[in-house]
């Protein structure tokens, strides 16, 4: 998955970003408290599954 299309369905799902690291950027979801890093590659393996782990309700 590109990380662009990633990162649309978590800012979708609510979820915004706590702050930038130097790898990973690091999004939470304000609903649950759960978060989430997220790599910066341009190409994201799918089976991290990202978004359902963090910020689907």
């Amino acid at each position: 998955m590109k990380r662009k299309d990633l990162l649309k369905k978590l800012n979708d799902s609510g979820c915004i970003l706590i702050r930038h690291g130097s790898r990973h950027d690091l999004y939470k979801n304000p609903a649950t408290g759960k978060k989430q890093p997220v790599p910066r590659h341009n190409e994201i393996d799918e089976n991290l599954d990202i978004v359902s782990n963090v910020c689907l309700k």
